[in-house]
């Protein structure tokens, strides 16, 4: 235990920092690259009368210049979704006109259009899900452990959720509702590994001498769990490099998210939520000895 990951603290906020500053600055300057969920388009489903791949439909679709290739979802061996830039009728009859002889016969099944309102909603209730999530974990381990500690907590997922959005605004990657999903999953890992780090603290707590200095408590603790953490994470990402190779376009963006956070979210859990708590601690220690002099 050579290494003292809480002492260089100073360090990790720093090396946080320089991830997300960049990407607080893409946001305000660009923003986030949002899909036809949140910015409203057209959507049309098909069946195809005989098997039909989804590289044709989205050949046709990429030469009808409708928007990304990539909001095709494909159900079953004939069934598809398309979600396109709101369509004219006229663009509307020229894509399937153009799927027809492209791609084979077909049935139009739907053609809709998503509305501001509709999207307007979902950004709304996506916003209420994550407030709603941080609100519950922030009460559980308050109950579970102490107050500072779901702060701390608290305050790894803010750093996770900045860094995944600030990602995907500095490559301006198509944000859509799955994305949503991705960032509710991540929350729930980062918060899994936390936990899993303060009940390691708190045992230590329990049996600690009390000369141990808290940095060398925590230090100590964060060691008995950095192997479970490790092999945590990279069976998780090991499987999400899997399918962000072999899953296909479809599902690239949810995939590419869901890596970053687990990534950000095993680094938060070991070098942001335990300083963040230690700085808590040594403060409030600090107030109470002052107090005590007064």
């Amino acid at each position: 235990m050579s290494f003292h990951f809480v002492k260089l603290r100073k360090i990790w906020y720093i090396v946080s920092l320089a991830v997300i500053v960049p990407g607080l600055i893409s946001l305000m300057l660009q923003g986030l690259n949002l899909g036809i969920d949140f910015t409203g388009g057209s959507l049309v489903e098909v069946r195809f009368k005989e098997p039909t791949s989804i590289k044709q439909v989205r050949q046709v679709v990429t030469g009808q210049e409708l928007g990304s290739a990539k909001g095709i979802q494909k159900s079953g061996e004939t069934d598809f979704i398309i979600r396109t830039k709101e369509l004219t009728e006229e663009q509307s009859a020229s894509l399937i006109s153009s799927l027809r002889q492209d791609a084979g016969d077909l049935d139009l099944l739907r053609n809709v259009r998503v509305g501001p309102v509709i999207s307007g909603e979902l950004v709304r209730d996506a916003l209420l899900a994550l407030v709603i999530a941080a609100g519950l974990i922030l009460v559980y381990i308050s109950i579970r452990f102490e107050l500072k500690q779901g702060i701390a907590a608290i305050v790894a997922i803010i750093h996770d959720v900045l860094v995944v959005l600030g990602m995907f605004s500095l490559l301006q990657i198509e944000v859509n509702s799955a994305f949503v999903a991705a960032m509710l999953t991540i929350i729930g890992y980062s918060i899994n590994d936390t936990i899993i780090i303060f009940d390691r603290v708190r045992e230590n707590l329990r049996l600690a001498q009390r000369k141990e200095a808290i940095e060398e408590l925590v230090n100590r603790s964060l060691w008995q769990t950095l192997v479970r953490s490790i092999n945590t994470v990279l069976t998780v990402v090991f499987v999400l490099v899997a399918l962000f190779l072999l899953g296909g376009s479809t599902i690239q963006n949810f995939v590419l998210a869901m890596l970053i956070g687990v990534i950000s979210g095993a680094y938060s859990s070991i070098f942001v939520a335990s300083p963040v708590w230690i700085e808590m601690r040594l403060r409030e220690r600090k107030g109470g000895r002052q107090a005590a002099k007064a």
